[in-house]
């Protein structure tokens, strides 16, 4: 099996790096479980799990793909906890499998993203 390099790309920098922050803030001032911590933790935890298995999430259709406006030719959604999601595509070459980060998101984002209403 091809060795999987993952990458945060664009927005998901942005995320991770701002719930980083915020996290290491709360566990200096005592706080030992919150929401964002147990976001920072599942988003390790499914950065793992696609090094081990790149299609662990599930795949956006492609009409849904080309709707997000994201320019990729494959996307992926891994559920994180508060059903938020990580949005990820795939790129291979014979020597590797890259995973690029492309969002890290909330649900209300993700159905704007890709035209889902409320009922």
């Amino acid at each position: 099996m091809k060795p999987v390099r993952v990458q945060l790309v664009g927005n998901a920098v942005e995320e991770f790096e701002k719930l980083n922050k915020v996290v290491g803030e709360e566990q200096a001032g005592g706080i030992q479980n919150s929401e964002r911590q147990q976001l920072l933790k599942s988003i390790k935890q499914k950065i793992e799990m696609i090094k081990s298995n790149p299609q662990y999430g599930a795949p956006v259709p492609k009409a849904l793909v080309k709707r997000s406006g994201y320019p990729v030719d494959n996307l992926w959604a891994a559920d994180l906890v508060g059903y938020w999601r990580m949005l990820y595509t795939l790129k291979g070459s014979q020597i590797e499998i890259l995973c690029f980060i492309l969002e890290i998101i909330d649900h209300k984002r993700y159905d704007k993203i890709f035209g889902y209403k409320k009922k």
